[in-house]
């Protein structure tokens, strides 16, 4: 994960370059049609293999905001997941920045994250994509960091990543029904961008108006 970055609440009100008509304010319940922030604090979530991890450090690239990875803070030295409380607490800590992009799909404490949240990039990314990826990644070793005091095998990403493919079958159109749901519940002050290719993860980058043109590819992606 990369570290503090610095940024102010001031500094960090990143502009979209044009007009976009399907931003929804759910607050308002208006359709944003002019330019506007995505603000200094985004959660970018889908299902596994939707292209979270590609789609964040792109997102990074074009604003300066520092990434957070809730895959590689979840996990307690060799592989043990830590009670709820304890995920949650240490999220209030994570999330207690002024600034960052948090990647991550854990819908138990999606709430948690929308409080602080500005803006929530939702990657509706097709089922079968999602799991075709989970597939390739259980054939190849990670490129990002692990987490301390755990160890990558062969075994370990076949048994995890190839189980994920069952996961998105069973989830395919509950767990974006479920995500739109908590959102509507307890994000109601944020924007909400649904993404559902990657053409329209291009558009959405380059209309980022503070940097370089973004590319975006986003095979194999979390």
């Amino acid at each position: 994960m990369r570290q503090g970055s610095g940024l102010t609440p001031d500094a960090c009100g990143v502009h979209l370059g044009y007009g976009v008509t399907d931003i929804q304010n759910w607050h308002t319940g208006a359709v944003e049609g002019v330019a506007g922030p995505i603000g200094c604090r985004v959660l970018v979530i889908g299902m596994a293999g939707a292209g979270k991890s590609t789609f964040s450090r792109t997102l990074s690239a074009r604003t300066g905001l520092p990434v957070i990875q809730l895959d590689f803070h979840y996990w307690k030295p060799g592989w043990v997941k830590p009670s709820e409380d304890e995920w949650r607490e240490k999220q209030r800590g994570l999330l207690a920045g002024p600034a960052w992009i948090a990647d991550g799909n854990d819908l138990e404490t999606l709430d948690l994250r929308l409080e602080r949240a500005e803006t929530v990039v939702l990657l509706n990314t097709p089922w079968w994509m999602c799991a075709g990826r989970a597939f390739v990644r259980g054939l190849r070793r990670p490129v990002d960091e692990m987490p301390e005091g755990c160890d990558d095998s062969a075994t370990r990403r076949l048994r995890d990543e190839w189980r994920l493919i069952g996961v998105v079958w069973r989830h395919r159109r509950s767990e974006t029904e479920q995500a739109r749901a908590m959102i509507s519940e307890h994000g109601r002050h944020v924007a909400l961008r649904v993404i559902g290719s990657k053409r329209a993860a291009q558009e959405f980058l380059s209309t980022l108006s503070t940097a370089r043109p973004a590319t975006f590819d986003h095979s194999g992606s979390n």
